[in-house]
């Protein structure tokens, strides 16, 4: 399925999110962790949107590998490293979620952005975030989540299950993909829920930050020292 949205996967995000995708990925960006010269690593990274994002703000992010397990959205991913000229500092390669192939304690910080609601076991990837991170590095994790106002929530469900899926139809040209994208979100747990999983996988401090009216979250946990 990623596979086949991958061609208009960026544009689509910016008119679904009306543009407020770019915005939530540069939040994250206000939190990196403490150090100099900060590897990252981001799962599930697709087009590398969030990998740009967080090298633009964080400057002390000086490499940066993104794993996904579609190639379509890879390809799509290596031409925009290449466009930018940053083939020396980003590399893009295969692999899943629940078994990043990347060594333990290898990274300062992990990042996953609207794909862990993709991962079948969520909490197995979540262990692997906190084991490819370092003693005392952090996992970001930015997902949708469900506002808890019951007014703005109608609204929210409303869209996403008419308004998302023909637009997202009408450009990708895959309306079943952008209906796929409804359930998700709606199924998928949120909050404080969500945040005990993180605790289950060996994360600590973890934290939600509920962005504009809580259509999405950016998860914060760290490995322990």
């Amino acid at each position: 399925m990623f596979d086949r949205i991958a061609p208009r996967y960026d544009l689509l995000n910016r008119v679904l999110s009306g543009r407020r995708d770019v915005a939530w990925r540069k939040r994250m960006g206000t939190l990196a962790p403490d150090g100099e010269r900060l590897r990252l690593l981001d799962v599930a990274t697709g087009t590398a949107d969030q990998i740009f994002s967080l090298m633009d703000a964080v400057p002390r992010i000086v490499e940066a590998t993104g794993v996904d397990m579609s190639e379509g959205m890879l390809a799509k991913g290596r031409e925009k490293v290449a466009a930018r000229g940053m083939t020396s500092k980003i590399q893009l390669k295969t692999g899943d979620a629940t078994a990043i192939p990347e060594p333990t304690s290898a990274y300062d910080l992990c990042t996953i952005s609207f794909g862990i609601r993709n991962v079948v076991d969520v909490v197995a990837g979540l262990r692997e975030m906190r084991r490819v991170l370092r003693p005392g590095g952090r996992a970001l994790i930015l997902e949708f989540s469900q506002p808890t106002s019951r007014w703005f929530r109608g609204l929210y469900f409303f869209y996403l299950r008419h308004i998302l899926p023909a637009i997202g139809g009408w450009f990708s040209g895959d309306r079943e993909a952008y209906r796929y994208l409804n359930v998700t979100i709606e199924t998928f747990p949120s909050g404080e829920t969500f945040c005990a999983l993180m605790r289950e996988a060996g994360l600590v401090n973890v934290r939600a930050i509920p962005l504009t009216l809580g259509i999405a979250s950016i998860y914060v946990g760290d490995a322990p020292s």
